[in-house]
């Protein structure tokens, strides 16, 4: 994670000085340490890890060189594929995969892939051609989407079919043309999502060399325009490269964050579960707890405690790993809560205290928002709606996630027709042009002086 780390206000130093006050190291196993606004990490990970760089810039550069021998050779080493087996799976064998699964399952990946569907289609509506009228003539925007995009979606520690429905669907409800799947060691879920989520194939490969084969074309796999979806830190580095050579990406995603704000209304079970909840994706997660009651903090992590030990293996050793890189403060008010939050600018945030839609209209910075005790993060995860795919290490400061609009191009136009109304901006062009020095330019505006 970066996190922005600007001076602290008076009343946060006051926060800090409380939290101080209380005990600093949390106990019992998995609890959240408590921290001091100053103690807040400020650079606790690059997105993008240097020797995974290293590692993932051979593989890129290994598969550019040497096409799909290369990419066979590849993704043998790497156990995504056994020697002599296929690379991809075609959209036949992805319907098949989808009509052998028992109809409850297929009921599940269709309702969840219309919920998202029906959102990217509302982010879609928001946005449209315009036209407005210039000097001798008009001007105006198109929005068109890319031709072809590639959507990864994990497969470590856990099949993520839900991220195959995530990036996929929102492909298609921006209008992308072709739209190709990549997932390590693909389950019969995650094919059967590729098919509800009517993709063109799947590359069951991953890692570096699935980002190479999507950014070069390789056999039946399309050269894309962009490559989106999260990936581990492999994956994030071998996007950072090929977006240097004329592919498209989402965003660096690091791992997993989770923060909510609470004060003394909250549930601390519910709390406690949602922290988990993200702590059990990976062991470099973070989750974080904002509370302006100390009472609260103490709570949750009793609530954590208990719950990790209730937790099956590996989730529980997962998590555990993960609540030690997490922590707890403790604000002297809900807009001091709201003022850590928005350092941080964490991945997900949730509200869990009282007027909890107004203290999240007031918060900044966040990549996805969750107001309210029932608004659960983890029902963001399974299509809700919104998507999933979120800006993480403090991004979101400048940047949303993944929607329609990533896969968009708003290109303009201008079409002059009446010579004599547009001479005011050939003579302010010409001028503009000789101040900034250059004579050329003037020139081809005074071609079109009446």
């Amino acid at each position: 994670w970066i996190y922005s780390n600007p001076r602290p206000s008076k009343r946060l130093h006051a926060a800090s000085a409380q939290a101080k006050d209380s005990s600093s190291m949390a106990k019992g196993t998995g609890a959240l340490r408590t921290l001091s606004v100053d103690e807040i990490p400020s650079d606790c990970s690059e997105p993008v890890d240097a020797k995974a760089l290293e590692q993932a810039r051979a593989i890129v550069d290994g598969i550019r060189k040497g096409g799909e021998e290369a990419l066979k050779a590849t993704a043998t080493k790497f156990g995504d594929i056994k020697e002599g087996e296929g690379y991809t799976y075609t959209k036949a064998e992805l319907k098949a995969a989808f009509d052998g699964l028992p109809k409850d399952q297929q009921g599940v990946l269709t309702r969840v892939a219309e919920r998202i569907s029906k959102f990217a289609a509302a982010q879609r509506a928001s946005i449209s051609d315009t036209t407005t009228d210039i000097p001798g003539g008009q001007a105006g925007q198109t929005v068109s989407p890319v031709e072809t995009a590639g959507c990864y979606a994990p497969g470590g520690r856990y099949p993520l079919p839900s991220s195959v429905l995530m990036t996929a669907c929102t492909a298609r409800a921006a209008g992308v043309r072709q739209v190709w799947v990549a997932s390590p060691h693909p389950d019969q879920v995650t094919m059967a999502a590729a098919h509800v989520a009517k993709a063109d194939g799947m590359l069951k490969v991953g890692g570096a060399q699935a980002v190479a084969t999507l950014s070069q074309g390789i056999g039946p796999v399309p050269k894309c325009d962009i490559i989106v979806g999260p990936g581990n830190q492999w994956v994030t580095a071998a996007k950072s490269l090929v977006s240097q050579s004329g592919t498209a990406i989402d965003m660096l995603a690091g791992p997993s964050e989770v923060l909510v704000i609470c004060d003394d209304t909250a549930e601390p079970g519910t709390v406690a579960a949602d922290l988990l909840a993200q702590a059990e994706h990976d062991v470099e997660a973070r989750p974080i707890l904002v509370s302006t009651s100390k009472q609260l903090v103490d709570a949750v992590n009793s609530e954590v405690v208990k719950q990790l030990a209730a937790m099956p293996s590996p989730n529980r050793e997962t998590a555990t790993e993960a609540c030690k890189k997490g922590f707890a403060v403790i604000a002297s008010s809900v807009d001091d809560a709201v003022e850590v939050s928005d350092r941080i600018a964490p991945e997900h945030l949730e509200i869990m205290t009282k007027d909890a839609m107004a203290v999240g209209m007031r918060c900044k910075h966040y990549g996805g928002l969750f107001v309210g005790r029932y608004a659960a993060e983890v029902l963001g995860d399974y299509g809700m709606g919104p998507n999933h795919v979120l800006p993480t290490a403090g991004t979101a400061r400048y940047t949303g996630g993944l929607s329609v609009h990533t896969f968009l191009r708003i290109r303009t136009w201008m079409r002059v027709d009446r010579q004599e109304d547009s001479q005011a901006v050939v003579r302010d062009s010409v001028a503009l042009a000789r101040l900034e020095g250059l004579e050329g330019h003037a020139r081809a505006a005074e071609k079109r002086l009446a």
